[in-house]
């Protein structure tokens, strides 16, 4: 199948439309076992609706044309989900991963069906206040094998944090430390990444995009989108609950 390269648009600019999209839908959602004990976070309901719903119609109004779900746990409950819904100018396709793989085995078992250069993953629980087409420029003007989009969060004590530079490059990752008050800038779990990055990831058979890929990326190679919009991930019964106020009308 032929590659999609954006180099080829000239002065027209890279489009979310001409992209494929990878959604990671496959974990098992451990922590949200007790408030949704037979529902895999993907079908999380909000507003009458799975979370799901929400995350597709958001990237179809960003222009999106083309998303991949990477499934896993709970499986057939979204494809049963999705056998009853359409998407208008979306396509959505499914696979599903023999066994848990992780977030980088996940997109390792993905790439076969990846065409597009750059290739956009999203985390599937979350979504994040901010303009993808502005983020795919950001990144094509960069020069980057990988960009990250990175959301600015109040008390981001339960999040890693990201250090970046006057550059706009990832000069550091940092852990979790549950004291951090203050305002740090996070990773919003979106990346773009170019064939070379994918080709690497596919050398993965398990494992953490987070920690076995990105993390491992030479200082400054990594380049940082920025926003200030408002994030919202569901993987916690406290982020779950508040999610109806944050999610796009």
């Amino acid at each position: 199948m032929k590659v999609v390269s954006l180099k080829d648009r000239g002065s027209m600019g890279p489009r979310i439309a001409d992209i494929d999209i990878t959604v990671l839908a496959g974990g098992l959602g451990t922590r949200l076992q007790k408030v949704l004990p037979d529902t895999p976070k993907i079908l999380a309901p909000q507003r009458g609706q799975p979370f799901l719903e929400h995350l597709l119609r958001w990237l179809s109004s960003q222009g999106a044309r083309r998303v991949l779900l990477a499934l896993g746990y709970r499986a057939e409950g979204v494809l049963a989900y999705l056998e009853s819904r359409s998407f208008t100018s979306l396509r959505v396709e499914t696979i599903v991963e023999p066994e848990p793989l992780g977030t980088g085995g996940a997109v390792a078992f993905a790439r076969a069906h990846l065409n597009s250069d750059p290739v956009m993953v999203v985390n599937g629980d979350t979504i994040v206040d901010a303009d993808l087409n502005a983020f795919l420029a950001s990144h094509q003007a960069s020069g980057a094998e990988a960009s990250i989009l990175c959301a600015e969060v109040k008390n981001a004590g339960r999040y890693g944090r990201v250090e970046i530079d006057a550059a706009s490059r990832v000069r550091r990752f940092e852990e979790k430390d549950p004291g951090s008050t203050g305002t740090h800038w996070i990773n919003a779990g979106f990346y773009l990444f170019r064939r070379t990055v994918l080709d690497r990831i596919a050398s993965l058979r398990k494992g953490s995009l987070e920690h076995d890929i990105l993390e491992k990326m030479p200082p400054g190679s990594l380049h940082a989108f920025r926003t200030r919009g408002r994030f919202l991930d569901i993987g916690t019964p406290e982020t779950l609950a508040v999610a109806p106020e944050v999610l796009p009308p």
